[in-house]
């Protein structure tokens, strides 16, 4: 297939650019219009969990989404609530955010509107103004600005301090900083990249080649991801997943092409049969490395969370969308091209860029294979012994959410959290919502109620009762209940789990009763089961689909385990380290990073899908060539050398563009960001370097020609391998 195209694209070439020139321009016009509203901050999981279920009641029974409450903080150092000057500014502020009219906020309310003493700090000098929002999650999360322009027009040197906290402003506060680390990874990642390319190809029109193809793939994708965004809404991160995914591979992929067709035309090719050429080799390599990668990300759509799925379909659709643009774009770029593609030479540059030799050179790679080959033994050892101990590192890992507390200190939702905290609860802003559907007219009903009212009123984690409210028909009631604490943290976690499982089961015994319990907390809760239920099942998935098409590519049994089990050693070592680095302050501020309680309880999860695929890439490009060699002259040792001394240039590049995208994305504000750039960044390098340089050939030398072992009654296997 990766032939066929190849030489397609090199007789049209126009006509192929062509089309390419029309996607990319239908998906600006997507991008434009359709982006935004396809992705949301919410955090959702399936409908059968229970905050969904929830989630679903209340919007049913109320006719309302979760209200979308924001609360404004109104503090001084010298007046009380009771002071006129300290009731004309609530009600000033309050006036104000009420005239944005009711396509923004439809209800606000004060300690002076309610005289409801829960809205007053004990030492009556702080106070909190309930703003209601307009509209479902996403409508409020962008509404909310205005509430912010409002409050700090507000803030005046009258002595007053106003903060904003609330759900829909945590949501945009979070979209603002993940969209400055997004525009800081593309401002860092791109140049580096660049100056790697010219380093390895000493020309500037070489080396702008993958660069231009994936801007071209990120921008098709995210003109995908628009589309796909108006059935099934993503999780805002997409956008950085695509970014992230397809930059790395839009360059890796397209320079596995570029530097073959250099070398064909170097052997004598005219420029359409080079292209044709790459197009049968490297592109071949390319079309199963991008399937193997693919393979490994369907793993996240297993998982019934938006959050996964959303990330897995970013990085599915940039994958494909790459792939196709290096197999169909490249090809026809090149084949226009031709020997111009070495112009504008890099001064300096050492045998004109020539990042994949001709096998024949006795250069580092092949010394280091010779040598490596030499002492097999010593070399696993020396390597995997140290890999594997910061791997046991990973089974001190604490996972979970991290939160406000882990924003930047000038985060204004942060210091609203800490205000809340400190003088009233921050649970007003995220309470428990626990949901009874029941015949509310039964007197075992009502007691059972009351009961769980008592249960929850003695627990000291609950320092403000909760409020009930019984739906218009009759047939549900709601319980507020504030949760202190930070929303997403372990102990707040802990609280939602005791309600369900402790004090529920207590009150209602054996009444015939739905009791459910929803809100943010309890949504988090579901997030870490849902998480625990299916990482074994997405293991078994990806590692099972790899090995199948690996045994399909080289014909070989050995061949899968020994990537597959090299694969885990990577992600374990990547795993352990960001448990040193993160957990345990290893090098963090010589790093820059932030201090963490928890590693995300996502991320593993999500390391393994995206790290298991694009590590695939350079194991089935090293692999090719060795196989290649192998069929040709039958000489293990020889063929491990030629493998190593011909790709090792051009996968060290590629894995260092990798490392410089990913490590950019790892110096954003945020923390999230941090420990998933860190540990993609760290987990290819190994990858790269460790593993396919000592690990591969020592495991190869040891085994000999038992490599390429495949049993008998597996021999109707087709043979589909890329042939260089």
């Amino acid at each position: 297939m990766s032939g066929f195209l190849a030489r397609l694209s090199a007789r049209r070439p126009w006509a192929t650019i062509g089309a390419w020139v029309a996607l990319v321009s239908i998906a600006a016009i997507l991008i434009n219009t359709l982006l935004t509203s396809a992705t949301t901050t919410e955090l959702t999981l399936s409908g059968r969990a229970e905050s969904a279920v929830a989630s679903r009641l209340i919007e049913e029974e109320f006719g309302v989404h979760n209200p979308m409450l924001e609360f404004i903080v109104v503090q001084s150092d010298t007046l009380s609530v009771d002071a006129p000057a300290f009731r004309h500014k609530v009600e000033s502020v309050s006036s104000k955010i009420l005239s944005l009219g009711r396509d923004i906020v439809l209800v606000s309310r004060s300690y002076y509107d309610t005289a409801n003493d829960a809205l007053v700090s004990v030492d009556r000098m702080t106070t909190v103004v309930q703003v209601m929002m307009a509209g479902d999650f996403d409508e409020a999360t962008k509404n909310v600005s205005k509430v912010l322009d409002v409050v700090a027009e507000s803030e005046t040197d009258d002595g007053f301090r106003l903060l904003v906290g609330g759900a829909a402003s945590i949501s945009y506060e979070t979209n603002e900083l993940s969209r400055h680390d997004l525009e800081q990874g593309e401002r860092i990642g791109l140049p580096v990249a660049l100056v790697i390319l010219l380093v390895l190809f000493g020309s500037v029109v070489a080396a702008l080649l993958p660069i231009g193809l994936a801007i071209v793939s990120i921008m098709v994708a995210l003109g995908l991801v628009a589309l796909i965004g108006q059935a099934f809404q993503l999780v805002f991160f997409v956008t950085m997943m695509v970014s992230m995914i397809g930059m790395a591979v839009g360059i890796d992929y397209s320079l596995l092409i570029v530097s073959r067709f250099r070398e064909e035309m170097r052997r004598g090719l005219d420029k359409v049969a080079a292209v044709v050429r790459a197009g049968e080799t490297a592109g071949r390599t390319v079309q199963f490395s991008g399937i193997t990668t693919v393979v490994s990300l369907f793993g996240m759509l297993i998982v019934p969370a938006a959050f996964f799925q959303s990330l897995g379909v970013g990085a599915i659709v940039v994958v494909i969308v790459a792939l196709g643009a290096t197999l169909t774009l490249l090809p026809a770029t090149l084949s226009l091209l031709g020997s111009h593609v070495d112009r504008l030479r890099v001064p300096l540059s050492r045998r004109r860029g020539r990042v994949v030799d001709d096998g024949e050179s006795r250069g580092l790679w092949d010394v280091t294979a010779r040598l490596v080959m030499k002492f097999p033994i010593v070399s696993i050892l020396a390597v995997g012994g140290p890999m594997i101990a910061c791997t046991l590192f990973y089974f001190q890992i604490e996972t979970g959410i991290n939160g406000l507390d882990t924003f930047p200190d000038d985060a204004r939702t942060k210091e609203a959290f800490f205000v809340l905290e400190e003088k009233l609860s921050f649970g007003l802003v995220n309470p428990a919502q626990i949901v009874i559907h029941a015949d509310l007219d039964s007197p075992q009903v009502q007691a059972s109620i009351a009961r769980l009212g008592s249960l929850l009123a003695e627990d000291a984690r609950f320092p403000i009762g909760p409020t009930t409210l019984r739906s218009p028909s009759g047939e549900l009631v709601l319980m507020n209940l504030p949760l202190p604490g930070e929303p997403r943290s372990h102990s707040t976690v802990e609280a939602v789990s005791a309600i369900r499982e402790e004090y529920i089961p207590l009150a209602f015994g054996d009444v015939q009763s739905d009791v459910v319990v929803g809100g943010e907390t309890a949504v988090t809760a579901d997030l870490f089961a849902v998480v625990d239920r299916y990482t074994p099942i997405v293991f078994g998935f990806v590692l099972g689909l790899s090995f199948v098409v690996l045994l399909f590519v080289f014909r070989s049994i050995v061949v899968p385990v020994k990537a597959v089990f090299m694969n885990l050693l990577s992600i374990g070592t990547s795993y352990g380290l960001l448990v040193l680095v993160f957990q345990k302050g290893l090098g963090t501020e010589l790093l820059g990073f932030q201090h963490a309680e928890v590693i995300d309880v996502w991320i593993p999860l999500f390391l393994f899908a995206v790290v298991f695929g694009l590590s695939m890439d350079y194991h089935v490009f090293l692999l090719s060539r060795i196989r290649e060699q192998f069929d040709r002259t039958g000489n293990n040792a020889e063929a491990v050398a030629y493998g190593l001394r011909s790709t090792g240039g051009l996968i060290t590049g590629a894995a260092l563009i990798m490392v410089s995208v990913f490590g950019a994305f790892a110096t954003g504000q945020t923390i999230v960001n941090q420990q998933v750039g860190f540990g993609l960044a760290v987990a290819v390098l190994l990858d790269a370097t460790l593993v396919r340089s000592i690990l591969v050939p020592a495991t190869m030398e040891i085994l000999g020609r038992g490599n390429w072992y495949l049993p008998s009654w597996l021999g109707w296997l087709p043979g589909v391998r890329s042939k260089h």
